[in-house]
């Protein structure tokens, strides 16, 4: 074959060649595209305990579905999508964002993200902002959480105490509660509810009825109160009840080596 007859093969074969390259491009250039109107969004002043929320909105600006695979959050903020999970081209989804502010202060930010099969950017993140505002409360200190009485004799009533304390701005009400328990102040029998005003202690004493049930024994006294992020405690109690023949067979066994140490 001449070099004139290359040629005139040439120009066909390129036509051919731009067509099968205009042909491919536009299966190519289909994908999908998550545009957001805003990527952020600040909730001004907002009082501590209050729960706010905001709609992020998103169009799927490609030529392809846009399928959402996941909503993550961070700590403290809860999203989910209230659309559709696959959005065509040209429509528009949602993401509807919750803030529980309750046990956080100051000024704060949350991310969340949207995960999708937007190759361009297939985690999107977003935030959410306040300024929290702790107003005055009361607030409840105690000084122990767990109470072990370690060995109890069989009939015996143990007794244990706690310090509660109002730590706050504004006068702590408090309720402690147990369906056996008795609980006593300064000597005297305890109301289950009582008033503590700002600054100030009170000592608890916890005392069980006798015991009767050999072996280990595990209780929880809950300590209800105005503390608007704690508002109920548990206090873990727990004690070893031991038998009479028990413990004469413990005096028996360790009797001749605390005489030999002497």
């Amino acid at each position: 074959m001449n070099a004139r007859a290359l040629r005139r093969l040439a120009a066909p074969l390129s036509i051919l060649a731009v067509f099968a390259l205009a042909a491919a491009a536009p299966a190519q250039a289909k994908k999908p595209r998550a545009s957001f109107k805003a990527m952020s969004h600040d909730f001004g002043k907002v009082k501590q305990g209050d729960v706010v929320s905001h709609e992020f909105t998103f169009r799927n600006e490609g030529d392809a579905p846009l399928v959402v695979e996941k909503i993550e959050t961070t700590c403290g903020c809860t999203a989910a999508l209230v659309s559709e999970k696959r959005i065509a081209p040209g429509q528009d989804g949602k993401i509807k964002t919750t803030f529980d502010t309750r046990g956080y202060s100051g000024r704060l930010t949350r991310y969340l993200y949207l995960v999708s099969n937007d190759a361009a950017s297939p985690r999107r993140e977003l935030s959410v902002s306040a300024d929290i505002e702790v107003p005055p409360s009361a607030r409840i200190d105690i000084d122990r959480y767990n109470l072990d009485m370690g060995l109890v004799l069989e009939g015996e009533s143990p007794a244990a105490k706690i310090v509660v304390k109002s730590a706050g701005e504004r006068e702590l009400r408090v309720e402690v509660a147990h369906e056996n328990v008795k609980f006593f102040s300064g000597g005297k029998p305890l109301a289950s509810a009582f008033s503590l005003p700002v600054g100030e202690s009170r000592e608890i004493e916890i005392r069980f009825p006798p015991q009767a049930r050999p072996g280990v024994q595990r209780d929880y006294i809950l300590v209800k109160s105005n503390d608007p992020v704690r508002t109920t405690l548990s206090i873990y109690v727990s004690r070893y009840v031991i038998t009479r023949k028990e413990l004469q067979e413990l005096f028996d066994k360790y009797q001749k080596v605390l005489k030999d140490k002497d």
